[in-house]
């Protein structure tokens, strides 16, 4: 069985800054490939930023010089920073993870970007 275990969501104020965790367990599970999606009320799930081991990553336009992904590879562990968050980023906030894609999600954890 395959677990990935976020933490760091919550209530921020706009212009604020949360950092995501993402603790991958599990026998079977890769971790090739791992990163964020997320999705907005009324809205469709997208991508928010990706990496893979060798460190080829990819973000969302809208997120590109605000949010910073990592991983700690020993750890099975794939970080977000969020800075300079605004209304538009509250979603529900998905970890991923695979061999070359999201093949295993997580929970997701509630990201509030409000005054």
């Amino acid at each position: 069985q395959v677990i990935l275990t976020e933490s760091g969501g919550g209530l921020v104020q706009p212009g604020g800054s949360l950092r995501l965790s993402c603790v991958a367990s599990g026998a079977t599970v890769s971790t090739l490939f791992m990163g964020y999606y997320r999705q907005a009320p009324g809205k469709q799930r997208e991508l928010v930023a990706t990496q893979t081991r060798a460190r080829t990553t990819k973000y969302a336009d809208s997120v590109k010089g605000r949010f910073t992904i990592s991983r700690d590879d020993d750890k099975k562990t794939v970080y977000l920073q969020m800075d300079n968050l605004g209304p538009e980023d509250t979603a529900t906030y998905y970890c991923v993870s695979g061999n070359s894609g999201p093949y295993y999600w997580g929970q997701g954890t509630l990201v509030t970007v409000s005054p």
